[in-house]
């Protein structure tokens, strides 16, 4: 008797959509998990244990239906490879992942409500994702609920973790809130934080301030150059007055 496994013969992720086909309700459910994934590139520009997907499907083939993703917003997986063929993932297999679950999910709560609070903390929490980060910056009265809400999975339940932002230890940043600018939007912004609660600069932050350092360089080199240029052109007085002055002179 041969041993069939049905596992096996599920799609692969070339075969499986990427995505759920959702449209978003506005662009900052795009904007900001890209803006939170841009600034891991910088910090971890060294590594390659990680990889961030956003708006990407997630197949979980022993607990889901075969061709059915759960798609959140963004998700952090940790310990896989960063970059995997030439066309990077197409989704997020977990079969093809050696079953590293996502460390954490980011669900951004618009208008639409899409069972950020019920149904998909159920899902998350089965599937066992450690940290369940839910961001509702305008809908939080509604649905009363704080603007930034982060869960652990403690026991197989989610508990609500205290303070913002608030520090992963298992994946060593922290994440929270904070007025910024971004694409030249200045309003209320997820970042990651360190440990001691300092901010990650985002890319704009990092090559504003590369640029002030360049100018702040350019301009030491011209206050140099000018006083080479004034202390030749005294030199040249000098010598037309004095001329060559013998080398013994002193």
């Amino acid at each position: 008797m041969l041993d069939y496994n049905p596992l096996d013969n599920l799609p692969t992720s070339a075969e499986l959509p990427d995505s759920d086909d959702t449209p978003v309700d506005n662009e900052l459910q795009n904007i900001i998990p890209n803006l939170l994934k841009a600034v891991l590139a910088l910090i971890w520009a060294t590594r390659n244990d990680w990889f961030m997907g956003v708006d990407m499907g997630i197949y979980d083939r022993t607990g889901q239906i075969r061709r059915t993703p759960i798609v959140p917003d963004a998700f952090l997986s940790l310990g896989v490879e960063r970059l995997k063929g030439q066309l990077g993932r197409l989704s997020y297999v977990l079969a093809e992942e050696n079953n590293i679950v996502p460390i954490l999910v980011l669900e951004f709560v618009s208008q639409t409500y899409g069972e950020e609070y019920g149904q998909k903390m159920t899902d998350y929490a089965r599937m066992g994702v450690l940290y369940y980060v839910i961001y509702n910056p305008d809908h939080w009265r509604r649905d009363r609920h704080e603007p930034l809400e982060v869960y652990q999975l403690i026991e197989g339940e989610y508990v609500r973790q205290p303070g913002e932002p608030v520090w992963m230890p298992e994946i060593g940043l922290g994440i929270g809130r904070e007025v910024g600018i971004c694409e030249q939007w200045q309003r209320d912004w997820l970042y990651w934080y360190d440990e001691q609660g300092n901010r990650y600069p985002v890319p704009e932050e990092v090559i504003s301030r590369l640029q002030q350092r360049l100018e702040m360089a350019q301009s030491q080199l011209e206050q140099e150059q000018q006083r080479i240029a004034e202390m030749e052109s005294l030199l040249t007085k000098y010598r037309k007055r004095f001329g060559e002055l013998p080398e013994n002179c002193f």
